[in-house]
């Protein structure tokens, strides 16, 4: 998935002929990573420099990529590649550091926090440790910074502020001089994740206000509610940028609502993909994997990604969050719901995206 030779289809055919692998450079990574772990060829290799406690439950690894990286734009995504307990796993993470950092030092930063019963979150906090080696993909999304200089409102809650820091502090660096917002949501204190980013960007950025809010402190004024937008001049106008918890995403667009925003203002990036399905809408039917001469089937509960794995597939995936496009392949027949939209697809042939798209009646997807 992740392999640089990936395009040269003579050297896939090559590779699937010889080693049965798409790859072929990847087969000799396991004899590479012995002499050196930035040698792989079969992902981007980055090795971790340090690794510094943000919270409690949050830690920040600084990482050098191999030189073959291509670098990032600010609020982009990664996927990161770690193998535990014999498994490779993939997980996708937004790089909070900024792309003048790759620039200048050849590092990244993804701040991490600890996930309740996660299996990889908190493997690679009890694990990783400077020193380690991890694969990561090129990077993706388009959480991107404003195109003109308009007034912006970000609203962050808990880890939602990591993309928030890496487009701060490059903001700041530009200098941006329209009014720059941030409402930070944190359950308290010492939940708050880039203190001393923030704190610095706040006391040296004179554009920039800070306002951070403790829910699990004090009474429920603390909570996102219509007071929190009064000292903010002109918000109508402002470019909006969302990345946190459903349940505060959710109330800050009902809380926009009377602003009269258009939908080109608001911007939003997402812990997991969200679902704009009706709960009405029928879903589940026959889902044959036909290269695979697999049948099986759907409650409509699960995305088509889910259920191939499920039977025991293999199908590439990256983000899992319809963000990344790795997990794209052709429907043949059929129609599938996009659990981002809420649309339907056309009954015939087309690519889709595994890791959004649940059946409704039977379809066929070349797998």
């Amino acid at each position: 998935m992740l392999s640089t030779i990936e395009k040269s289809s003579p050297l896939r055919w090559l590779g699937k002929q010889l080693f049965n692998r798409n790859d072929p450079a990847g087969f000799f990574d396991p004899l590479l990573t012995m002499i050196n772990p930035m040698w792989a060829q079969g992902f981007v290799a980055a090795r971790i420099e340090s690794v510094i406690d943000e919270t409690p439950d949050t830690r920040t690894f600084l990482l050098q990529p191999s030189s073959r990286w291509h670098g990032f734009r600010a609020g982009q995504h990664i996927n990161i590649i770690v193998d535990s307990d014999g498994v490779r796993h993939h997980r996708t993470f937004t790089v909070s550091s900024t792309p003048a950092q790759w620039r200048t030092d050849g590092t990244i930063t993804l701040t991490i926090k600890r996930a309740p019963g996660g299996r990889i979150t908190n493997w690679m906090h009890d694990h990783l440790q400077a020193g380690a080696t991890i694969g990561i993909s090129e990077a993706f999304g388009d959480f991107d910074l404003p195109a003109g200089p308009s007034p912006l409102l970000y609203i962050a809650g808990g880890s939602g502020i990591t993309p928030v820091l890496s487009h701060l502090a490059t903001l700041a660096d530009s200098p941006y001089a329209a009014p720059v917002s941030l409402l930070y949501y944190v359950r308290t204190e010492a939940d708050v994740i880039g203190a001393e980013i923030l704190n610095s960007l706040a006391a040296n950025w004179p554009a920039l206000t800070v306002s951070i809010f403790h829910t699990e402190v004090g009474d429920d004024s603390q909570h996102i509610n219509p007071s929190h937008f009064k000292n903010i001049p002109e918000l109508s106008e402002r470019q909006v940028y969302l990345c946190g918890p459903k349940g505060l995403m959710d109330r800050v667009d009902e809380l926009l609502a009377p602003f009269g925003l258009r939908d080109d203002q608001i911007n939003k990036t997402f812990f997991s993909a969200p679902t704009s399905v009706p709960l009405d809408t029928p879903l589940g039917g026959a889902i044959t994997f036909t290269r695979s001469s697999v049948n099986v089937e759907s409650d409509g509960d699960a995305p088509l990604l889910e259920i191939a794995e499920a039977a025991d597939l293999t199908p590439a995936y990256g983000c899992r969050m319809g963000i990344c496009h790795q997990c794209s392949c052709k429907k043949t027949e059929g129609t599938v719901i996009n659990r981002l939209t809420g649309k339907a697809s056309g009954p015939g042939e087309e690519t889709i995206q595994l890791c959004i798209s649940v059946p409704q009646g039977p379809v066929s997807i070349d797998i």
